[in-house]
């Protein structure tokens, strides 16, 4: 195993709640129906695949993927309200666990598909994020039906589930605090060779117990990642949040 790959400690997460005061918010949104469908993957192929200057972060010496699918609302920036063309939209990305050489924990992501083209273009030139464009359905009663497909695929996504038990908060030392409490994005920029991290504060995640009948790979296919176990290591949902995103700031 690559000496580069470890855990960012546990009190950095608990920091990373709060903001840091050093960037203005530009954005509120809120966050419904999350999925969360993790995979254990071996830590020195996450690294591979990661810029310079991230560390794949670890729990229990597992690097973990995941693939979720959930609904955005009241999306928008500070000072305006919520427009139609704008603010509410599907989204499902495929992401990683990663600290900085800052030591500050958060997220990396291979792919956010989205059903909204002005968001896909804001992100991909404002926040360099890897935004692709899709077809998305999702209808939400008893059971949440959610289907994505990518505009350079053929192949639909499909998902169905629906929470089962109460919603609780994660301990410090549990794999749900490990995968949830992420309070970075980071992004790379190839053209001048920089990483961004930007911050997002919202409550704590209210984690609840799911049934997932029907579930898909194919995002992480189109990533790259072709050998997942068709079961995931560990599911579980969220119903929601709003969520504040700040402008962001340069690591390297």
């Amino acid at each position: 195993m690559s000496s580069r790959i470890s855990t960012a400690p546990v009190d950095a997460r608990l920091t990373a709640r709060l903001p840091n005061g050093r960037q203005p918010q530009l954005m509120h949104q809120r966050l419904e129906s999350l999925l969360f469908l993790h995979w254990r993957v071996p830590p020195d192929l996450i690294q591979q695949t990661l810029p310079p200057s991230l560390v794949v972060d670890t729990f229990n010496g597992d690097a973990y993927l995941g693939i979720t699918p959930f609904f955005m609302l009241n999306v928008r920036p500070i000072g305006l309200p919520p427009l139609p063309w704008l603010s509410l939209f599907q989204e499902l990305n495929v992401r990683t666990y990663v600290f900085d050489k800052d030591g500050i924990p958060g997220v990396w992501f291979y792919s956010l598909s989205c059903n909204r083209l002005t968001a896909m273009i804001g992100a991909r030139v404002f926040a360099g994020l890897p935004y692709v464009l899709a077809e998305m359905k999702g209808t939400r009663a008893d059971w949440i039906e959610y289907e994505c497909r990518r505009s350079n695929s053929r192949d639909t996504a499909h998902y169905q589930y629906r929470a089962a038990g109460p919603g609780r908060e994660s301990t410090l030392d549990s794999l749900e605090f490990f995968l949830l409490e992420r309070y970075y994005l980071f992004a790379y920029r190839p053209a001048i060779h920089s990483l961004f991290r930007s911050q997002i504060t919202h409550a704590p995640y209210l984690y609840r117990d799911v049934e997932v009948p029907q579930l898909s790979r194919i995002p992480a296919r189109l990533d790259g990642f072709t050998d997942l176990d068709e079961s995931p290591d560990h599911v579980c949902m969220c119903d929601g949040f709003d969520v504040k995103i700040f402008a962001q700031e340069k690591v390297n």
